[in-house]
């Protein structure tokens, strides 16, 4: 149903290269492979969105991956996301030479969005709210005239897409993990300060190292005399 992402690196193969990977962040290796979530730890005010979406056109250069779907929490977070994807546009086709990029917010009045995103071969970024497809009712899940009588999600399941979860400790309940799941990721990239699992850990930006990094802002004491 469209241009999609394949990759076909065995499970111990990525256990491998996720210890290689623990092992320069300086973290403890995994004894296992928790599925194919991977977890960013970084301090708020550190810039988290500005790394995925740079993460997004390095997947592009080096592994021509195409399809990527950021999950967001809520409607004021998928503001933010739209409004760092207007900003740095410009910055980002200067170092990565022009790549051609579609952008959207998901709408369910303008479901045939869906196709483009399946079908083109640029590379295509879905921004979307958690509720508007964690519902049986959605309109993201039920047969659509427009489409040929066909769910919506299918597009975006036939493309593998990689999902970014912008603060995944939000989307920790039963019906949210499956909602994820069921987009048909290739795999999860989750990005948060304050995660709740910490499923396969592959950079930590903590507090204490933001801090002595000069990342945060710093407060000294001084005493009067």
């Amino acid at each position: 149903n469209g241009v999609g992402n394949k990759m076909s690196l065995s499970e111990e193969q990525v256990l491998e290269n996720l210890r290689k990977v623990q092992e320069i962040s300086g973290i403890a290796p995994s004894d296992h492979l928790e599925g194919m979530h991977f977890s960013v730890e970084m301090e708020t005010g550190t810039g988290k969105t500005y790394v995925y979406l740079r993460t997004i056109y390095e997947l592009n250069r080096k592994y021509g991956f195409k399809k990527f779907v950021i999950v967001v929490p809520s409607v004021p977070i998928r503001e933010g996301v739209l409004k760092n994807l207007q900003i740095t546009q410009e910055h980002f086709q200067n170092l990565y030479d022009n790549i051609p990029v579609r952008y959207y917010v998901y709408d369910r009045n303008k479901i045939s969005q869906l196709r483009g995103f399946a079908t083109g071969d640029n590379i295509e970024i879905l921004v979307i709210n958690i509720d508007s497809f964690a519902k049986d009712e959605n309109v993201i899940n039920k047969p659509n005239d427009r489409l040929s009588g066909q769910e919506p999600i299918k597009f975006i399941q036939s493309v593998n897409p990689i999902v970014i979860v912008d603060e995944p400790q939000n989307m920790e309940t039963e019906k949210r993990v499956a909602a994820i799941a069921n987009l048909n990721p290739l795999c999860t990239l989750r990005y948060s300060a304050t995660h709740r699992n910490l499923y396969n850990l592959i950079y930590s930006l903590n507090p204490v190292k933001a801090y002595d990094l000069g990342l945060v802002k710093q407060i000294e004491v001084d005493s009067v005399l």
